[in-house]
């Protein structure tokens, strides 16, 4: 981020500064300190949005003074379903007046009467509509809670070390698919010197094709090509957005190389 920019554009009537590590094109926001102090020097909230399966190599929003952390946690063992399978986690400091806000039932963990036995139980439920009726803040939708189980299963089951084992086995994988297709002639890696999770900008503008003609060529290889950004960032050239995760193994991302040397060559 432009931090020069940033502060001239936060002001005391700016309330809340939003931005995403990492961003959505991949790259490692490493000011986050430094966006935090601006923003909060203006008297606004941080809100940062974070892919969940990021957080076991990069660190906790929290840590550096975000109030609140977003995303999406389809990465959690959720398996892709047509634009479906979705649902969103939300954290904040634990504080009554954030916690007042959450439009879902809470629960948290209390002392029983027994010593030594916890047990769970529904936190603040004055704010619930079963409480407040028409003037209650929750939402519940089953469907995005049966979802949430499955999530929290995937990180009871992988832990803290594996978080960071899958963090890194990513970042692994990425580095190596930037390294191999930047090998390829007149095929980049926007900022190749960038650090990444996930996603990044292949740059295809001096091979003279478009993104389009190379998405169609890439699908007699079986292969689906990444998302056309040529319009959205103009001043990336011909560009795509690609992603790899700890779903693709060595001999995928080889394949894709292959088929870019190929296409590109001609």
């Amino acid at each position: 981020m432009d931090l020069n920019d940033l502060k001239n554009k936060v002001s005391n009537k700016t309330a809340v500064v939003y931005f995403e590590n990492p961003s959505y094109l991949g790259f490692i926001e490493t000011q986050v300190a430094d966006i935090v102090k601006i923003a909060h020097d203006a008297g606004a909230l941080v809100i940062v949005g974070a892919d969940p399966t990021s957080l076991g190599v990069l660190e906790g929003p929290g840590n550096y003074g975000a109030d609140y952390a977003v995303g999406d946690f389809q990465p959690l063992g959720l398996h892709l379903g047509f634009g479906g399978n979705q649902g969103g986690w939300i954290a904040t400091r634990d504080e009554k007046e954030m916690i007042a806000e959450y439009p879902s039932l809470l629960y948290g963990i209390t002392e029983t009467t027994k010593d030594g036995e916890w047990g769970f139980g529904e936190v603040f439920y004055e704010r619930t509509s079963y409480a407040s009726r028409e003037k209650g803040k929750d939402f519940v939708g089953t469907t995005t809670a049966l979802y949430g189980i499955v999530a929290g299963v995937y990180m009871a089951l992988t832990g803290p070390q594996g978080f960071k084992e899958l963090g890194e086995g990513i970042m692994q994988r990425v580095e190596y698919a930037k390294q191999e297709i930047g090998k390829i002639d007149k095929v980049k890696i926007a900022s190749p010197k960038a650090y990444t999770f996930k996603e990044f900008v292949v740059d295809f503008s001096d091979t003279r094709q478009s993104v389009e003609l190379i998405n169609k060529a890439l699908l007699s290889y079986n292969i689906f090509g990444g998302k056309d950004i040529s319009n959205e960032f103009p001043g990336f050239g011909q560009s795509a957005l690609y992603c790899i995760t700890e779903m693709h193994a060595k001999e995928d991302i080889d394949k894709l190389v292959a088929a870019f040397s190929e296409i590109c060559s001609g």
